[in-house]
């Protein structure tokens, strides 16, 4: 189990310099230096989240959702710091299929 131990490590240490992670931690430092912003987004990002899982599927409803934070999605600050968060999400989605298929996991 060492080496597995050994080898995550070393394994975080490449996630930890990669552009994409440092990206996401400018844009997050950027987000907390603005007092209640984060909480703004975290709160979008729930409500997004909620519409997402619905089965509910209310086109007039996400309609009215988009419009309400088209102006707060315009925000740079925020629009810099979805784009870096998405961007870490899908590098480690990549990561994760290609761990699962390099396992014969099924």
């Amino acid at each position: 189990m060492n080496n597995i131990d050994n080898a995550t490590d070393e394994f975080i240490a490449a996630i930890l310099a990669s552009e994409v992670y440092g990206n996401y931690r400018n844009e997050l430092a950027k987000v907390k230096r603005e007092p209640g912003l984060k909480a703004q987004i975290d709160e979008y990002r729930k409500r997004n989240f909620e519409f997402q899982e619905n089965a509910d599927n209310d086109f007039n409803k996400l309609d009215r959702f988009e419009k309400e934070y088209e102006e707060f999605r315009s925000n740079p600050l925020v629009a810099d710091f979805l784009a870096a968060e998405l961007d870490l999400c899908r590098m480690m989605q990549r990561i994760d299929t290609r761990i699962t298929a390099g396992l014969d996991f099924e």
